[in-house]
């Protein structure tokens, strides 16, 4: 068993982590708690890679490569096949698809190409259900193609430990369950409680998965971060209202999906992970108030109430993105970080423009603009340090007392 742990050859991990294991080895050897050659093994075990390394042009062009031909497939079945019978369309397709997959799951290629051969693969089952619902005279356009899309993306991932399918069925996946609930009866209220449902799944979901699927779970933290942000930003729009909007049987099936996966998650989690599905939570119930805060539609008058309605947004949006901040830096997951700049930024400035527009005018307010956002970042950036610092703080603190 040591020789093939030893054939693998080092796991690759952080520079910054891999400096901070150097560290704690030499710490160990002055305590006595191991030897040199010990130290020399556990280091052996690991190698540093620089995060901007960790991913290279080859992979991304593959990774787009794939993509391109993938979503060429589909277009290429929706526009340029009439002229074939449609079960040899159907048979083509299909053909495709299957060959794509066994290259992929049979070949021995190299990580990158068999995620390339995967992400083709799961593309092409789109183009299989596209090509099965055109002959089945399906509109083309119904949300449950979608469904069935991510639920075969999602099967390939989870049958095959499969990074690549994941994404596609997590997005396609997203997608359906925020577009069924509007294909009939659409409203704006309606899309806040599919994206904030979609995000308190997607955050349990990636809870759950910390327990063993780690690289699934920072897939499904990402994506409900994201959702979480779209559904507050939508709902803190200062004209979002409760018009049209009654529930329905898919409304109300996506928030018992989400309460039982937080409830899940909330069983399974340890520690501090238990406060991400609160967080999520706690989003779709800031979201829904704030929709059902109903300030008016006339935006040409900024009054009080309106004032007070973009207040708490702010404030909401900017916690949510410092919670982000912080669960990005303890799961060590830089896309959160990223995620809560650009989705501070964006909503800062639609709030400037949708709130302060009506009072201060011309190049006024660009400065007015350009002052928040230096102080939005100042303190964002103080917040994101000071909370990068608390973690480590509250680490070695740990591991002191295990050391104990």
């Amino acid at each position: 068993m040591n020789a093939s742990i030893d054939s693998a050859g080092p796991s690759p991990i952080p520079e910054e982590r891999a400096a901070w294991l150097r560290r704690e080895l030499d710490d160990w050897q002055r305590a006595g708690l191991v030897d040199a050659a010990q130290a020399a093994a556990i280091g052996s075990r690991y190698r540093g890679v620089e995060a901007h390394r960790r991913v290279s042009l080859g992979r991304i062009l593959l990774v787009l490569g794939a993509a391109f031909v993938g979503v060429g497939l589909i277009w290429l079945v929706a526009a340029n096949l009439d002229q074939l019978p449609p079960l040899l369309r159907f048979a083509a397709v299909a053909a495709i698809w299957l060959a794509l997959m066994a290259g992929a799951e049979l070949s021995r290629a190299a990580g990158a190409v068999r995620g390339a051969l995967r992400l083709m693969a799961s593309l092409a089952f789109g183009a299989v259900i596209f090509q099965a619902a055109q002959s089945l005279q399906v509109p083309a356009f119904s949300p449950a193609l979608i469904g069935l899309w991510a639920a075969g993306a999602l099967a390939h991932a989870y049958g095959f430990r499969a990074l690549m399918p994941l994404v596609v069925g997590v997005v396609t996946g997203v997608g359906w369950w925020i577009a069924q609930p509007l294909w009939d009866d659409g409203s704006v209220a309606g899309a806040v409680v599919g994206f904030g449902t979609a995000g308190v799944a997607a955050i349990s979901l990636a809870v759950i998965h910390d327990r063993g699927l780690t690289r699934f779970g920072q897939v499904w933290r990402s994506v409900g971060a994201l959702l979480g942000m779209v559904s507050l930003f939508i709902a803190a729009v200062p004209y979002t209202n409760t018009d049209a909007f009654e529930w329905d049987g898919w409304l109300v099936a996506s928030l018992v999906v989400a309460t039982v996966a937080a409830a899940a998650a909330l069983v399974v989690a340890r520690g501090r992970a238990r406060l991400e599905p609160v967080v999520a939570v706690g989003v779709l119930a800031v979201a829904a108030l704030m929709v059902r805060w109903d300030t008016g539609t006339d935006t040409s008058q900024v009054d009080l109430a309106d004032w007070a309605h973009a207040a708490v947004g702010v404030v909401a949006f900017v916690a949510l993105a410092v919670a982000l901040v912080a669960i990005g830096t303890l799961r060590d997951n830089p896309v959160l970080t990223a995620l809560a700049m650009v989705g501070l930024v964006a909503f800062t400035t639609f709030q400037s423009f949708a709130v302060f527009a009506a009072i201060v005018q011309g190049a006024w307010l660009f400065l007015v603009l350009g002052l928040i956002f230096l102080a939005t970042g100042f303190l964002f950036d103080r917040a994101r340090r000071e909370i990068a610092a608390s973690l480590e703080d509250h680490a070695d603190t740990d591991q002191e007392g295990a050391g104990r």
